[in-house]
């Protein structure tokens, strides 16, 4: 566990940091055929799925990024996870991540809680731009981030091979707009 988590409350949810007891959850979400359809991992047991719990905790300790457990304000319900990897210090820059279990799909959580997200790239990790890629069929995902103002930069055609076949990604991206 990283001492001196940030630990982010928005006016309905508690980004906090993930602990040994996620893991059930993260396995309900990460081995879930509606989330692992766009996401880029997915796991058949809890035994593997530790390691994703490993993966958010070493992303932070070698400072590559930093990944939140959103929960409720009162921390008894899971919803999922959101944060930022592949952090650059060279080029000042991070790809975006997110998933929520199936259920809360529709409540503007991501809508809600992304902003902090970034904000807390741009203003604490000192980050210029803020990268998306997304599945060219994740038409949800896509549509959430041009509502969160993140600009649809192009689309990589047939550049990665899942589930045998080619998929495209669309790149989406915020600039810190202090460097506006």
């Amino acid at each position: 566990m990283i001492d001196n988590f940030p630990t982010i409350e928005t006016e309905r949810f508690l980004l906090r940091q993930f602990k040994a007891d996620d893991l059930e959850n993260v396995y309900r979400g990460l081995s879930h055929p509606d989330v692992i359809k766009y996401y880029g991992i997915s796991f058949d047991s809890l035994q593997a799925t530790q390691e994703q719990l490993n993966w958010f905790v070493s992303l932070e300790r070698e400072n590559k990024g930093i990944w939140w457990a959103i929960s409720s304000k009162n921390n008894q319900e899971f919803y999922g996870a959101g944060g930022l990897n592949d952090l650059s210090e060279t080029n000042k820059k991070a790809e975006v991540g997110f998933w929520l279990l199936p259920d809360y799909w529709g409540r503007d959580i991501m809508r809600e809680v992304m902003p902090y997200i970034c904000n807390y790239g741009f203003q604490e990790l000192n980050l210029h731009r803020i990268e998306g890629y997304v599945d060219s069929g994740n038409v949800n995902c896509k549509n959430a981030l041009s509502k969160l103002d993140f600009k649809h930069e192009g689309t990589m055609v047939d550049c990665e091979f899942k589930d045998d076949k080619y998929i495209s990604l669309e790149i989406y991206a915020m600039i810190n707009p202090k460097h506006h």
